[in-house]
């Protein structure tokens, strides 16, 4: 069970991914944290990369699909991984086929734009504490003010509409191309892509990838 899950900022790809890999025991990979797991314990590829990041520079393509190849050989892979994030881009894509990281299931949940600018949007946070709201699904006691301090909440930068619009635009422009690279290879291999409608109830968006993995 080698799972690419696929899908916008707010898609709710964090809470489903946590299903997939408690029903299917396999482990859920996240490229930042094997960077940073990487840099911590020192390994050849952490120095490699932790020179691009101490420079402010991205880390290139093929040093992250090396983290991926060797990642994947560890025991707790034996039975499959999910990949969340990774790959964004074709040449990622193309790159873990390269290094044999074989692909069971593609996932990709659809959510659109404007469901997208009301889930983030509406986002409130306590600075102080971390502690988030939101103006619709969970609001405060008190309109814009904390339920245990009482402070004033804010919305990040980054929950703004523009941001959040600009946010997915860069991702269409990035993933329209992969979800039509994955598509094709599943018409010509034993690879499987699912679409799943990410509007709704939790728990029957669960049930839907939960039934399409099988």
């Amino acid at each position: 069970m080698r799972v690419i899950l696929l899908g916008p900022p707010g898609a709710g790809k964090g809470t489903q991914a946590a299903a997939i890999v408690d029903r299917h025991s396999i482990p859920h990979l996240s490229t930042g944290d094997m960077l940073r797991s990487a840099v911590k314990l020192a390994t050849p590829l952490g120095i490699e990369a932790k020179g691009y990041m101490d420079g402010g520079n991205l880390v290139p393509d093929d040093l992250i699909i090396r983290l991926v190849q060797d990642r994947v050989t560890e025991a707790d892979c034996a039975d499959g991984f999910l990949l969340d994030g990774f790959p964004r881009t074709i040449p990622q894509a193309e790159g873990l086929g390269s290094a044999n990281v074989s692909i069971d299931h593609v996932v990709e949940i659809q959510v659109p734009e404007d469901e997208v600018v009301r889930r983030l949007g509406g986002r409130r946070v306590h600075p102080g504490s971390g502690r988030t709201y939101h103006v619709e699904f969970k609001p405060p006691r008190e309109e814009g003010k904390d339920d245990e301090t009482g402070e004033p909440l804010i919305q990040r930068d980054d929950d703004k509409e523009d941001v959040i619009r600009n946010r997915m635009k860069v991702y269409r422009e990035q993933t329209s191309p992969l979800v039509d690279y994955y598509r094709a290879q599943a018409e010509n291999s034993p690879l499987k892509f699912h679409v799943i409608d990410g509007v709704g109830e939790v728990d029957g968006i669960r049930e839907q990838i939960l039934a399409a993995l099988g």
